[in-house]
């Protein structure tokens, strides 16, 4: 979804500059913007939901402004605020038709149809919200020179694959107890539901040891996910504490990909719901110099409240 909202950053900048509509409708719909008579001509031929669209239409195109339309629509509900809508897209050059990115090869992509989107990026929400699932949306935007954004105007098709409501966040981990194999850290919660980590003769792992200790129901993790947690972190060595979002009294959130790869290889295929010990060898946390407190072997546990 990065990558969309990065190829349509011109159209998105000058969307922002003009301002939109303040008041919503009580039954919303898609919003069209521009001079949507310039997609009249534009054709789309489904070809499902891995395989990027036929799209034909008057060449060249051009426009002077950002414009969007609902070129097809589906038959399936309308989106709405708050949703997580998957979109896959293809962006082709509005001169020669040429396809300049095929979003469809990455499979579709979801986005978090929030107050945070609707206010960086308007033009996307406005269109998403209130149309069909099914339906294909137009981009058009009128290009530039810089970097690597084609002179002439660009257009973007992205079909709304699915919409449903966002998951909500648990509020602690809930599924069946796990009895782990012997020799790892020992677990066990204080009187305030804090998981307490016990090393006390544990021998230094070999490899990631990622040991379910509660067996969530939830969806599975993926590589791609937003994860919301909990979770607190000791050294292997001396067992001593370095961290602990329960701590600071509140889970935090963060990218799959944006974590030690301890906790990118451990916590995917995980099942939301479900506390997760990791013992991660050095050269999956900090290397040999560590991180602040964080250093060698660690030991973490992770109660995983809720994905995106």
């Amino acid at each position: 979804m990065r990558r969309l909202l990065a190829i349509l950053l011109p159209a998105l900048l000058l969307i922002t500059a003009c301002g939109g509509e303040s008041t919503p409708a009580a039954e919303p719909t898609s919003k069209s913007v521009g001079d949507v008579s310039k997609l009249d001509s534009v054709k789309v031929t489904d070809n499902g939901n891995d395989k990027a669209p036929g799209i034909e239409f008057s060449k060249p195109l051009t426009v002077a402004e950002p414009t969007v339309d609902v070129v097809s629509e589906g038959d399936g509900a309308r989106v709405k605020a708050g949703q997580t809508a998957e979109l896959a897209y293809v962006a082709v050059d509005g001169n020669d038709g040429k396809t300049l990115e095929d979003g469809y090869a990455n499979g579709p992509q979801p986005i978090d149809l929030t107050d945070q989107i609707k206010s960086s990026n308007e033009l996307i929400y406005n269109a998403i919200i209130g149309a069909k699932v099914g339906s294909h949306v137009a981009i058009a935007a009128p290009g530039n020179s810089s970097g690597d954004t084609p002179a002439g105007t660009q257009l973007v098709v992205f079909k709304i694959v699915s919409a449903k409501d966002a998951a909500p966040v648990l509020e602690k981990p809930e599924g069946e107890p796990v009895t782990p194999p012997a020799g790892l850290p020992t677990v066990k919660e204080d009187d305030k539901g804090i998981p307490q980590i016990s090393v006390d003769g544990v021998a230094a792992p070999k490899e990631l040891i990622a040991q379910d200790l509660i067996k969530g129901s939830g969806a599975a993790v993926k590589a791609t996910d937003t994860l919301t947690v909990n979770y607190v972190g000791v050294n292997l060595v001396g067992g001593t504490k370095f961290d602990s979002s329960f701590d600071r009294g509140e889970p935090t959130s963060f990218p799959l990909t944006g974590v030690i790869k301890g906790w990118t290889q451990g916590l995917e295929g995980k099942t939301v719901g479900s506390r997760v010990l990791l013992v991660i060898p050095q050269d999956l946390a900090y290397g040999e110099t560590g991180q602040g407190e964080a250093k060698g072997d660690l030991v973490f546990v992770v109660d995983i409240l809720g994905v995106k």
